[in-house]
């Protein structure tokens, strides 16, 4: 390779690189690539950086307030979310939005979901390390576009996803931790609750309720700063 095309991948003004993104996984996705989330859309739904993007029907990229001070971060599309490309409005989405709802929060104000990836993995299954490495710089952007100040992580995959942190949920759920300036807080799949319904004291539901009264008290403290 001559030196005039190794320094052209280093080159931010070369266009073709830009264009390039959705084709391979090794193009990078630099800081500030995107001016907005319709551009980033657009790439999303043109990308075979993994193989999903194979088998997909839409991307399914994020819905909910774009200025939103609380980004809540998901797993990967099913199937409902495959067939209408928003995330999170099968019966997961549909508890989500009632847990939200108990603590006066929205998606429409509040709140702006996404996911560690865009396309449905075949038959549910979780992502593959290539496949969420792949997948990754886009919600990097959508977080430097959205700018919110708390981010929710929706289960093991999304705790690991974005921050590489390995613990089980059940022992990191509910705790505020730092990733690159923003408080983050790994709380439990809606999925996962709807497979274990009781409300009791220390349940999955009354765990989740204790989370979610706390993140309706950091917004209100963020907010009253």
């Amino acid at each position: 390779m001559s030196s005039e095309i190794q320094l052209s991948l280093f080159d931010d003004s070369n266009p073709n690189q830009k264009e390039l993104i959705p084709t391979d996984a090794k193009i990078p996705i630099l800081h500030g690539t995107y001016a907005n989330m319709t551009e980033l859309a657009q790439h999303c739904n043109q990308c075979h950086r993994c193989e999903l993007g194979d088998t997909r029907t839409h991307a399914v990229v994020g819905r909910g307030n774009l200025q939103a001070l609380i980004m809540i971060v998901g797993e990967a599309p099913g199937q409902n979310e495959d067939e209408t490309g928003l995330p999170f409005v099968g019966k997961s989405g549909q508890l989500l939005e009632k847990i939200l709802a108990s603590v006066n929060l929205s998606t429409e104000t509040d709140v702006y979901i996404a996911n560690i990836n865009k396309c449905r993995p075949p038959n549910n299954r979780v992502p593959t390390t290539d496949e969420m490495t792949a997948c990754k710089p886009y919600l990097s952007e959508q977080i430097r576009l959205v700018d919110p100040k708390i981010i929710l992580l929706t289960g093991a995959t999304a705790l690991k996803g974005l921050t590489g942190d390995k613990r089980a949920i059940t022992k990191i759920r509910g705790q505020w931790i730092e990733w690159e300036g923003r408080l983050c807080m790994p709380i439990f799949h809606p999925s996962y609750l709807l497979r274990n319904p009781s409300k009791e004291k220390g349940s999955p539901k009354w765990l989740m309720w204790q989370d979610i009264q706390a993140v309706r008290a950091k917004f209100d403290e963020i907010q009253n700063k």
